[in-house]
């Protein structure tokens, strides 16, 4: 039995993926071409990395509905989605691209039986755990989606930005009289 359902599930995500849009929302144009360093993803690419992580899991649970990872072509999988992360996409692009990547994600998601979220999932050989149970696996996209945008927030930092989430705390403490 799971404590955290379907519905439950696509809701986090849908707030997660939500602030990652004002996120995206907020940082200048100009600036989606910034790299911490030359091997790193440039803003743009990072948001674009963002909006196509849900499509494995999804081509995985939704479209071939598969129990094992025999037969997957992952080296192929991940390889197209690192090309497609690297076109040329405006602002306005790739906040529309995270939206509707996450809404079909959240869409899937959100209807899903306790039964195929329980559902194992054989990993590839030589991964620890050798399995996974599909919920593990959906929820994994929120928190691989939770560590890039804290990778947002710092730079949101480094360009004079204060990310929304502690403008939004910074209004309730002030609401609340409590001065920081």
């Amino acid at each position: 039995m799971n404590y955290y359902s379907a519905r439950e599930l696509a809701e986090s995500f849908r707030t997660v993926r939500k602030n990652t849009i004002l996120i995206a929302q907020d940082v200048p144009e100009e600036k989606y071409a910034f790299r911490a360093f030359p091997e790193a993803r440039s803003v743009g690419e990072l948001l674009a990395h963002i909006a196509l992580a849900c499509g494995m899991q999804y081509q995985l649970h939704a479209v071939e509905r598969r129990s094992s990872f025999e037969g997957f072509d992952l080296a192929s999988f991940i390889q197209r989605a690192k090309a497609e992360e690297k076109q040329a996409r405006n602002k306005g692009q790739i906040v529309e691209m995270l939206r509707s990547s996450g809404e079909k994600w959240a869409g899937f998601i959100e209807g899903l039986s306790e039964t195929f979220l329980a559902e194992r999932v054989h990993m590839p050989p030589g991964s620890a755990p050798p399995s996974r149970s599909r919920f593990e696996m959906i929820l994994s996209v929120k928190e691989h989606e939770m560590h890039h945008r804290g990778q947002l927030m710092l730079l949101e930092r480094l360009f004079g930005i204060v990310p929304h989430l502690t403008r939004e705390m910074q209004a309730r403490m002030a609401a609340a009289g409590i001065k920081i």
